[in-house]
Order: C-alpha cells, then sequence, then structure tokens
C-alpha cells in the first residue's frame, strides 16, 4: 500500500499529463479507489472488474444524469447547468441503481458521478479517463496480487526459503526423536539435509569414533591402557548415529551426515560453530529441563543465539506429525515460521488449526482476520479457530486432539514481561502431546 499506491498514482497523472485531455478530477476517486484495491487485496472490493466497472458505470450515470437534467428538465445544453442540485441527486440513484443490479457495487463510483457535473463540456473525455486510468491500475493489481501480494511469504519471512539444513545434537533420551522432527522439516525443500551431532568430551573417543563413521572399522590407534573401553565407547556411538542417519534416510529420504565434535565446555557454542560449518540454519534439539524445572542453560544460550531453534518436547514414541495446533499471539516472525513449520510437517494429507486466545468479544473480529491473513500464506489445510479462554486451558482442552503444538520460545519478550506471565511453554509442560519450542534469529 505504501510502496505501489503512490508509484501507481504517479505513474497514471504522468500519462494522463503527458495526453492532456484527461481531466484532473478523475485523480481523487482514483487515489482513493486505488488505496482501497491494494490494502485490502482480499477484500470485498478487490475485484478488479467491480473497481474498473464500478468507477466507469458511475461516470456514465453521473453523464446521463447531468443531460437528462440539463436538455429534459431546463432545457439548456448540459454545459451550462452547472453543479445542479437535482442532477447530483439524480447521479446518486442511477448510480445506485445500476451498480447494485449490474453487482458492481463500489464507494468511489459515487464520486466519479458527482465529479462530472463539474466537468463542463468534457463529459466524455472524462468518462473515457476514467475506464482507461482505471483499467491500468486493475492490470498493475492483478499482476502485483499474482507475483507479490500471494507470495509475500517468500519474500517477506525468511523460514520459507531457508531452514532447510538442520543440525540436531543428540542428547538425552529424545534426541532420535527430535533428529526426526528435524528430518521431515528439512525434507520439504528439495536442498534439504540433516547433520546428526554427537558431542563427546575426551578427544581420543571422539577421533575413535570419527574413524569408526568413516571406515566402518574398529580404530587402532589408541594406545592407552584405556583404549578397549574407549573403542567400545566410541563404536557404539558412531553405530548409534549411523543407524539413525540409516533410518532418516530411509523413511523420510533426506541425505543425513554424522558428526562428531570434542566438548570445549559450552555445548551450545559447539552446537552453533557446527551449524555454521556445516551451513546449517536450523537447531532442532530435545527441550531439557534443569534440576530446578527451569529450562536449561544449553536451551538458553540456543535461544539467545542468531540461528532458528526447534526444542521438542516429547511425550509420546511419535516420529510422525500430521495434525498440528499453532496457536498465536499476533501476526509475527515467530508465527509465520511455526507455521511454515507446521505446514512442512502436515503435508498434503495432514491438517493446521492456528488459534488464538482472545480476552474480550470485541477483539475477536480483529483476531479472525489476523488468523486469516497468517493462514493465506501457507497452502496447507488450514482451521483457524478463537478462543475466549486463557491459552494454557485452550491447549489443555484440545491437545489430545494433536500431535503437536508449536509455541513460541518468547526470546522477543523482556525480562519483566516474562516476571509477570511466564512463557506459555513453562505453564504447559504437563500436555499428553509433543510441543516443539521455536525460536527465531
Amino acid at each position: 500500500m505504501l510502496l505501489f499506491v503512490p508509484l501507481l498514482v504517479g505513474l497514471v497523472t504522468l500519462l494522463a499529463n503527458s495526453v492532456g485531455a484527461v481531466s484532473f478530477l478523475l485523480f481523487p476517486p482514483l487515489a482513493s479507489g486505488t488505496y482501497t484495491l491494494f490494502s485490502e487485496p482480499e477484500g470485498r472490493y478487490s475485484d478488479p472488474l467491480t473497481f474498473v466497472g464500478g468507477m466507469t458505470v458511475g461516470a456514465l450515470c453521473g453523464w446521463a444524469a447531468l443531460e437528462f437534467t440539463a436538455t429534459v428538465v431546463y432545457g439548456i445544453p448540459p454545459g451550462q447547468l452547472g453543479v445542479n442540485a437535482g442532477a447530483a441527486a439524480l447521479g446518486v440513484l442511477f448510480t445506485g441503481a445500476a451498480t447494485w443490479l449490474l453487482d458492481l457495487e463500489l464507494p468511489t463510483a459515487f464520486s466519479t458521478a458527482l465529479l462530472v457535473l463539474i466537468t463542463g463540456t468534457a463529459q466524455f473525455a472524462y468518462v473515457v479517463g476514467v475506464a482507461l486510468s482505471t483499467t491500468l491500475v486493475a492490470i498493475v493489481f492483478v499482476v502485483w496480487r499474482a507475483e507479490v501480494y500471494e507470495q509475500r511469504a517468500r519474500y517477506l519471512y525468511r523460514t520459507t526459503e531457508v531452514d532447510d539444513h538442520v543440525v540436531v545434537p543428540m542428547r538425552g533420551p529424545d534426541a532420535s526423536k527430535a533428529a526426526m522432527l528435524g528430518a521431515r522439516i528439512a525434507a520439504a525443500h528439495d536442498a534439504g539435509k540433516v547433520v546428526l551431532l554427537d558431542i563427546v568430551d575426551d578427544e581420543a573417543i571422539a577421533a575413535a569414533e570419527r574413524e569408526t563413521i568413516e571406515t566402518g572399522d574398529h580404530p587402532d590407534y589408541v594406545e592407552d591402557p584405556e583404549s578397549p573401553a574407549e573403542e567400545e565407547a566410541a563404536d557404539a556411538a558412531a553405530r548409534r548415529l549411523e543407524q539413525q542417519a540409516a533410518t532418516i534416510e530411509t523413511k523420510v529420504g533426506v541425505p543425513c551426515d554424522a558428526v562428531v565434535a570434542v566438548a570445549d565446555g559450552d555445548d551450545a557454542k559447539t552446537v552453533l560453530s557446527t551449524a555454521e560449518e556445516a551451513n546449517c540454519d536450523l537447531v532442532v534439539t530435545p527441550f531439557e529441563y534443569d534440576d530446578r524445572g527451569g529450562v536449561t542453560q544449553f536451551l538458553r544460550s540456543l535461544f539467545g543465539s542468531s540461528i532458528d531453534v526447534v526444542a521438542l518436547q516429547s511425550a509420546s514414541e511419535r516420529t510422525r506429525w500430521k495434525r498440528i495446533m499453532v496457536p498465536v499471539r499476533s501476526a509475527s516472525d515467530v508465527a509465520h515460521a511455526m507455521l511454515d513449520y507446521a505446514e512442512r510437517l502436515a503435508g498434503r494429507s495432514g491438517s493446521v488449526s492456528v488459534c488464538s486466545c482472545i480476552e474480550t468479544e470485541q477483539k475477536r473480529r480483529t483476531a479472525e482476520a489476523m488468523l486469516a491473513n497468517l493462514t493465506e500464506t501457507v497452502n496447507a489445510r488450514c482451521e483457524t479457530r478463537v478462543s475466549r479462554s486463557p491459552i494454557e486451558s485452550f491447549i489443555e482442552r484440545n491437545d489430545a486432539h494433536y500431535d503437536l503444538v508449536f509455541l513460541g520460545a518468547s526470546t522477543d519478550r523482556s525480562a519483566a514481561s516474562k516476571f509477570f506471565s511466564r512463557p506459555t511453554y513453562e505453564r504447559v509442560r504437563d500436555l499428553d502431546t509433543d510441543i516443539a519450542v521455536v525460536h527465531t534469529a
């Protein structure tokens, strides 16, 4: 609206000036109609035929009212009538009836009908100018809506073009499920790949594990007394990675690599450096709580990083997620990222439910419009739901109907905001369904 409408109106004005026969009186309704067209591309008045037809019919009706009033009522040439109250009333009447019968109802049609009254003897030129200028605007609008507006997720939201190279730190009992989640997210793009990362404390074991992965043989160069144990540990870890990689490649069909890194005291830093070296733009990791029930330092570091993160809190043995809930507060980058991941997981056979909770009934229409705009950017089967209940109550009542619930990591909120209202994922940690907490860079 702020970019295309001024440029388009300026272009039409430039062309009109070059022709020289078009009255400036067509530009006020044209600018108003163009604004309505571009500001609500899916709205009631967004039909190009209605835009062109409504304004043109309005101008024709105003011209007809002027001619009738001048010649029939007063018996004078139309150019001598001036701004006549009867002609104005008749023009509005004709316009209302004609646009209603032709299904071309448009507010700016009444503007063009009234402005004909002050065109003097240039009514024909005015009507032709309205038809040609609105046609030019409509053509630009059709191209813009198809190539820009309907592709806005591609231009505005980074996750629809990236997040196809995924690194998965193999930590904890849910590592294999997190790996499958990362693989299914990556598989939505042809260039997708998964990197399984094993972080070990001992450099010798890491070297042995890498050798095992590369050659498939037991390494024989660890010479200290503990080498048999180290070899056994390295071999077991390598086989786990290889087995998980084979499972991912077989079930999901996405390439999978295995990387072994030596811990340096900060596992999050190791994950981030590995992601950079492997050209990965998304980290998918199991969700972790510390001994006090809070988020571990590892996750806090990832959530504070400049890379997208999805943390899976698994409550089942599921490794395929087709029914997905995406609760959102606003149409933010995080909301679009969650919706993009949900679309990738759901595919053609799954479904996505985009939900929002409101405090008062007066906010319902705004919430419904926001959810409609969000779902327009995805191709998956979507439903939208608006509830007046608190978000945690809504999720707890409906979690059994879904395989996965996406929640934002609240990394865009201040510490004070989190103190007064804890992040949603902390308030619903006991759900019976899987939860994926999303952080965007």
